[in-house]
């Protein structure tokens, strides 16, 4: 009798594993490529502080959600599914916001909102559906972290700009002086941009990184 050969099992960090972090971080970013998540890019990064808590929250529940749905995969009706992947969306970001007012409730209070619409993040839905389903835990848990940094690239790079020359300061540290006591650069007549503080310019910030990515980069180019 012929014995069945065991296929060997893939590393956890295969090449194939580690694209699924290093390509949502440039040429497959979620938000200058595909395009998603761009509301809470445009209205929570007027600070870096709030841009990483934002990072750090979706990367929970879209971490745990992809592990999960990837554990149900088999067992979800497919009929079903879209409202399987939102309870369990849903239910992993009422958690999150929980746990945020109960440590950090001034942050809380500076997100509002934005917290309770993780559940609509296009990231998250579009990697519950296009990847968890098919794929199995771990590949789905990197596939999470690979999407969390590209998504956090972004905001971190937004938040600086519009923290540094709308507020003039970074992790609420004075860069250029004390505007009240004019001093510093003040003192020589510089003003804060208030403009660069308000969603529009987060969006001229964004296509300004998309401009420089596909510069860059000449195969991310789109011909029509």
């Amino acid at each position: 009798m012929s014995e069945k050969v065991k296929a060997p099992r893939e590393p956890l960090f295969s090449k194939k594993n580690k694209r699924l972090i290093t390509e949502p971080l440039d040429d497959n970013n979620p938000v200058t490529i595909q395009v998603l998540g761009i509301c809470s890019a445009l209205a929570i990064t007027v600070s870096v502080k709030q841009a990483l808590v934002m990072t750090a929250s979706v990367f929970f529940v879209l971490a745990l959600g992809n592990v999960i749905i990837s554990m149900m995969r088999n067992l979800i009706p497919s009929r079903i599914r879209i409202i399987v992947q939102l309870v369990v969306v849903a239910s992993l970001v009422i958690i999150v916001n929980e746990i945020l007012k109960a440590f950090l409730p001034d942050m809380a209070e500076q997100l509002s909102v934005f917290v309770g619409l993780i559940i609509t993040n296009c990231i998250i839905m579009g990697r519950f559906e296009a990847f968890a389903m098919a794929n199995k835990p771990w590949p789905s848990f990197l596939d999470a972290i690979g999407n969390t940094l590209g998504y956090g690239i972004v905001l971190v790079l937004v938040s600086i700009i519009r923290e540094i020359f709308g507020a003039g300061k970074i992790f609420d540290i004075p860069l250029f002086g004390d505007r009240i006591e004019k001093t510093g650069l003040y003192k020589i007549g510089y003003l804060d941009n208030n403009f660069i503080i308000l969603a529009p310019f987060a969006l001229f910030a964004v296509g300004i990184i998309i401009w420089v990515q596909r510069a860059r980069n000449k195969a991310l180019i789109e011909d029509h």
